[in-house]
């Protein structure tokens, strides 16, 4: 079968939709054989939903958890959505989805990812952040049986914490490989850590307590932006090389874009991408699929929003420099990106950029989807 598209979309039906929380439910696809191929993923990816509403698209991004994918791909796709306020398509989950529904959905994406292997490793997870993280331990412990995993998991209460059963069971399953360790930010436990967020200052302190920090093969931080940041720094306050850490930001606040110091030129230094911002008029080439285009920048569009205006096609979700599905490789020019949750420090060392964020800072740009 060929490969799949970039931005292609493909039509699952909703096979079961399970209450997690009050405000949170499992949705479940069933995907068909011949899509199977499309959709193999690797544990920790995403997947992007695209739905129309009152004529506009708009879509979302939703992390694979829980099941242990198949060698021909998988015959089910479980996702966790969470509700948010004014949330367009996370209203619609759980509010009116239902068993036998069609959802558009594109094939997974995403470099936060745990490939099956020995070692021992930990993730900080923080509310839905768990969601990722159950698709990656699921998968380690099931398939390799010199794997140990550490799980720090933080929520507001127990009614609030997604997957409890499900995590509890791979505790049951493996009880010598995975460590599980739960703190409750607004409710005491009667056994346990004492309620509280789990912020650097605490984290410098309880990490090393739980486990030897510095032979953890990989650690995963995945939730909401204070959370990661937060642990970040407590890890490489305990001497932990930036190599060995990898995240996934679910939500950013305003305070995220004030300390958000991966905003930086690509192709030159900050200073003199900024400086050449002001170009009076860019052009971008964009490959993608095999196939190459050329068009004038309109001012103060980002990149992908040039590529959408003549490639519909063009990969994204978000538009907000988290998800990463619109990463490109930038072949030649220089760009300004404004912000940036998605991209690892070798991947920008590589060349890649966000062509959501990104604007063009010379006159001629030129972006790879392909690679």
């Amino acid at each position: 079968m060929a490969a799949a598209r970039h931005g292609a979309f493909h039509p699952l039906r909703v096979a079961a939709v399970d209450p997690l929380t009050d405000d949170a439910v499992a949705v479940t696809f069933a995907v068909p054989p011949e899509l199977r191929p499309v959709f193999r993923y690797t544990p920790g990816q995403h997947l992007a939903f695209r739905r129309t509403v009152d004529g506009a698209e708009i879509r979302r991004t939703y992390s694979i958890c829980g099941q242990v994918p198949g060698a021909d791909g998988p015959a089910a796709l479980k996702v966790g959505v969470r509700l948010v306020d004014g949330g367009a398509f996370s209203t619609y989950a759980l509010k009116e989805l239902a068993v036998g529904d069609t959802v558009e959905v594109m094939a997974p994406a995403g470099r936060f990812v745990l490939e099956p292997r020995a070692g021992h490793f930990a993730a900080i997870v923080g509310g839905s952040g768990i969601t990722p993280v159950l698709s990656m331990v699921s998968a380690l412990l099931a398939r390799e049986p010199d794997a140990r995993f550490c799980l720090i998991r933080s929520d507001r209460t127990a009614s609030s914490t997604m997957f409890l059963e499900e995590v509890a069971d791979l505790k049951d399953r493996h009880p010598t490989r995975f460590q599980l360790v739960h703190a409750l930010s607004r409710e005491e436990q009667q056994a346990g850590l004492p309620s509280g967020r789990l912020d650097e200052e605490r984290l410098s302190r309880l990490l090393p307590a739980l486990l030897p920090v510095d032979t953890v093969d990989g650690w995963f931080l995945c939730g909401p932006y204070g959370l990661v940041r937060g642990a970040e720094r407590a890890l490489h306050g305990l001497g932990v090389g930036r190599d060995r850490v990898h995240q996934e930001i679910f939500h950013v606040d305003e305070e995220a874009d004030e300390d958000a110091d991966e905003q930086v030129g690509l192709g030159s230094e900050p200073g003199t991408a900024a400086a050449a911002a002001g170009v009076s008029a860019s052009t971008v080439t964009a490959k993608l699929d095999g196939r190459s285009g050329s068009w004038p920048v309109r001012e103060g569009e980002s990149l992908l929003e040039t590529v959408l205006r003549n490639r519909a096609d063009a990969p994204y979700a978000c538009k907000g420099g988290v998800c990463g599905t619109c990463r490109a490789f930038l072949v030649t020019g220089e760009v300004r990106m404004d912000r940036n949750f998605a991209l690892e420090p070798e991947e920008l060392d590589a060349g890649y950029v966000l062509a959501c964020q990104s604007h063009p800072a010379t006159e001629e740009v030129e972006l790879d989807f392909d690679r």
